[in-house]
């Protein structure tokens, strides 16, 4: 039987112009209280920041049918996804203004396979080193009795974003 499933965004710019007048900290605040829209990958894939402190973020998901391979389980690249989130928003909360992100290494381990029935998965994360120039960070991705589904790490490149040239 044929499913569907139907999913609105906003433009990603109007979001992203507010990185360059906020820390990473506010903007990703922002994001969890809901007054800078969900970014288009979260709903997509249907997934959500829900928690962020300094060098912390913490993002959520309950894994679905559309999120199956060929094989009858949920894609890997949902667990990577959610885990490069994860990763990169520990990163981005430790960020002042001006100065962004982007990952350079991306490095996952899958534990365990993940179904619909698995439950509801949080991928918690924190930053391990943020510089001038270079951050890490480190992941879980567990289930609400904190099984572990996959675990990683990330490199990411840290810039000053360019200014505005009207």
């Amino acid at each position: 039987m044929e499913r569907t499933r139907t999913f609105n965004w906003q433009d990603p710019r109007l979001s992203a112009a507010n990185t360059r007048t906020m820390s990473g900290i506010d903007f990703l605040r922002a994001i969890v209280n809901g007054d800078i829209p969900t970014p288009p990958i979260g709903m997509t894939m249907d997934f959500r920041l829900l928690e962020v402190e300094p060098g912390r973020a913490v993002f959520g998901c309950q894994p679905a049918e559309f999120h199956y391979n060929p094989i009858g389980v949920v894609h890997g690249g949902l667990a990577a996804t959610l885990c490069d989130s994860a990763l990169g928003c520990a990163i981005q909360s430790m960020l002042p203004l001006g100065t962004a992100y982007t990952t350079v290494e991306l490095h996952v381990n899958l534990i365990r396979p993940i179904t619909k029935d698995t439950g509801y998965l949080r991928a918690e994360s924190e930053a391990i080193h943020v510089g001038r120039q270079v951050g890490t960070a480190q992941v879980r991705l567990v289930d609400a009795d904190g099984k572990l589904y996959a675990h990683g790490t990330t490199t990411c490149l840290i810039f000053q974003l360019p200014e505005n040239n009207k």
